[in-house]
């Protein structure tokens, strides 16, 4: 049996990069909400930090359902 190390240290290398950006896309929209809570405390217009967060937390979402599209082979017909 041979092992293709190429491929895996691939595999490895694009899982953790998709880890960290996916990790780093959720903490900005984390930090958006706070920047809307401290705006909003202050009495002032937080839609754009609120927008930030939600284009934030869709990315992350949509990052998860595309993994489960490529794990589960049932969704690929």
């Amino acid at each position: 049996m041979a092992l293709h190390w190429s491929a895996l240290g691939e595999v490895a290398a694009v899982s953790i990069g998709t880890t960290v950006a996916v990790a780093a896309v959720f903490t900005l929209g984390v930090r958006s909400m706070l920047i809307r809570q401290d705006a909003r405390g202050q009495g002032r217009s937080s839609v754009a930090a609120l927008a930030g967060a939600a284009l934030c937390f869709l990315a992350c979402v949509g990052a998860v359902l595309y993994g489960l599209y490529l794990i589960i082979p049932q969704f690929h017909g």
